[in-house]
């Protein structure tokens, strides 16, 4: 018998396949992992789109309503600078301007969240080395993280496609408004994961992931700001992933061909990532990391110190993202009654979000109080910065020091309670400046403004408050802070949006508070959210105490 030469599979195609072994058992746990997370923000993304779809639907039940709103969006430039272009006057048309650039933009960060958080989170964390060792691939992870964002954002773009269809708002136009949606959070997933090979710690690579969408906001709002042009484009939203979303045109000659350049960058970008990550270092980043003095300096010889050095970036960031809000916002409040005219529908949902002081004072209200919504989010997060020092073996170091753990916490929570009073004060005299300006009162409206927003402090407090004790009593459960913020985001959000019950938006603490400017102010919910704030964060802290650090 003749013996029969064995069969051997090509070199190249054996090496391929090795460096993705195990990606489908990472991406079922990644899947698992984030069966929370994802879950919730796929649902915020969609909610919002059809929330604000479903109230155009009750503001503007006329064609002829809708034309004229339109009519006097198109022509302002600030609104343009916020929302985009609108390219149609139908119920979908104003939905996507009104919201479709913002659910854009969250796709974008859902992806870059995920995509950080199953690479470089990973490997600073030493799990990932850990995986390594068994039979995983060294392009497993990056090829799980894609996927995992990609499943999100094909979710996303999915629920936003048949919620928008089953509104009345069906057809091409909601088909490409998921896409638009799904295709751009798929661009930053790529994007995102290409910064991941280039930093070396968690908290760069999301500082830089979110520069780069916060760039691509910046970029689209400016062009479409100065673009005069009635329906038209700017050149300068060519050069955005989310000026691209906008250029799709849902709703309004839809231009299916734009969506090739978000897939053809992430492709790209997803590219260089394969390339990069197989020429560095598990764990380590693409470039090395620039040398440190050779002593610290005075200000790190404390816990503030490094507390401050760890948060001032993310607080001059949210502190930067306020003031150019603020000023943005009062621009426009001075001409609320010129924007939306003799809608009562329209005048009747601002004074439900605002009050019923008038017009301009409760637009001043409702995006106050929007603020305030969002500095929750800067305040929870600097208080889960001391669950990420201690998960990733940080305090440990520091607390074997005469450093007492009460110490170490006041450090992160002074940036978390004080800094997110500067932030709002810092947005609410941007707007009160604006307004004051455009008004030609000043001296009587910045004043009336800071005060409006300072007043949101109290329940940011006691979000941050409860974050805290979340932390020290309960640390397993510290993700799930993100959920409980979220929560009270859209109920303070789309609650008077869809004329939710007042037992319902009390639930989150800002349906206590008056909404200023303009309402009668009682000192009695600024005080108990206070207590209540003061009474979470003292047991939070003597909870964190008796614990063992790492549990």
């Amino acid at each position: 018998m003749s013996a029969v030469a064995p069969c051997h599979a090509h070199p190249r195609a054996t090496r391929r396949s090795d460096e993705l072994a195990g990606t489908g058992r990472l991406l079922w746990l990644a899947l698992r992992r984030d069966r929370v997370m994802v879950p919730v923000w796929v649902s915020a993304i969609a909610l919002m789109v059809l929330a604000t779809a479903d109230s155009f639907k009750n503001l503007y039940d006329t064609a002829a309503e809708r034309a004229d709103f339109a009519r006097d969006m198109s022509a302002n430039g600030s609104l343009r600078a916020l929302y985009g272009v609108l390219y149609d006057d139908s119920l979908g048309g104003l939905a996507t301007w009104r919201v479709g650039g913002y659910a854009a933009v969250l796709a974008g960060v859902m992806s870059l969240v995920i995509v950080v958080r199953h690479t470089r989170e990973e490997e600073e964390s030493g799990r990932q080395e850990m995986l390594s060792s068994a039979m995983v691939g060294r392009h497993a992870p990056l090829t799980c993280a894609l996927l995992t964002a990609a499943v999100a954002d094909v979710a996303a773009g999915a629920l936003v496609a048949l919620g928008m269809a089953a509104l009345g708002a069906g057809g091409g136009g909601a088909v490409a408004l998921g896409l638009a949606v799904a295709t751009t959070g798929m661009a930053f997933a790529g994007l995102a994961a290409v910064v991941c090979q280039l930093t070396e710690n968690t908290r760069l690579a999301r500082g830089l992931s979110g520069a780069v969408v916060g760039l691509a906001f910046a970029l689209r709002g400016a062009g479409d700001a100065a673009q005069d042009t009635p329906g038209t484009t700017s050149p300068l939203s060519w050069f955005t992933p989310l000026g691209w979303a906008e250029s799709v045109r849902p709703y309004g000659d839809e231009r299916w061909w734009v969506l090739l350049l978000p897939l053809l960058l992430a492709a790209v970008a997803s590219g260089t990532a394969y390339a990069l990550v197989g020429r560095r270092d598990l764990g380590a980043g693409f470039f090395p990391p620039r040398p440190g003095p050779a002593a610290a300096g005075r200000s790190l010889g404390g816990a503030f110190g490094l507390a401050w050095r760890l948060q001032r970036g993310s607080l001059f960031g949210w502190a930067i993202g306020f003031a150019l809000a603020g000023a943005v916002f009062g621009s426009l409040a001075n001409g609320a009654d010129d924007l939306f005219g003799d809608n009562e529908s329209t005048r009747e949902l601002f004074e439900r979000m605002g009050g019923q002081q008038g017009l301009a004072d409760a637009f001043l209200a409702s995006l106050i109080s929007s603020l305030g919504l969002l500095c929750a989010l800067y305040a929870t997060g600097a208080v889960l910065r001391l669950r990420g020092e201690e998960t990733g073996e940080r305090a440990e170091p520091l607390l074997a020091l005469p450093l007492s753990r009460r110490r170490w916490a006041a450090g992160h929570l002074t940036l978390a309670f004080v800094g997110s009073a500067a932030v709002l004060a810092v947005g609410g005299a941007a707007m009160g400046l604006s307004y004051g300006l455009a008004a030609d009162d000043l001296g009587g409206q910045l004043p009336r403004v800071l005060g409006a927003a300072l007043a949101q402090v109290p329940a940011v407090w006691t979000l941050a408050g409860l974050a805290t004790l979340i932390v020290g009593a309960l640390p397993r459960l510290a993700p799930a802070t993100w959920g409980v913020v979220g929560a009270c985001v859209a109920v303070g959000w789309l609650g008077p949006a869809l004329d939710l019950p007042q037992a319902v938006l009390n639930l989150s603490p800002y349906g206590h508070l008056p909404k200023l400017p303009g309402a009668d102010v009682s000192a009695a919910p600024f005080v108990w959210l206070s207590a209540l704030a003061t009474a979470f964060t003292v047991t939070g802290v003597a909870a964190l105490r008796r614990r063992d650090m790492g549990a």
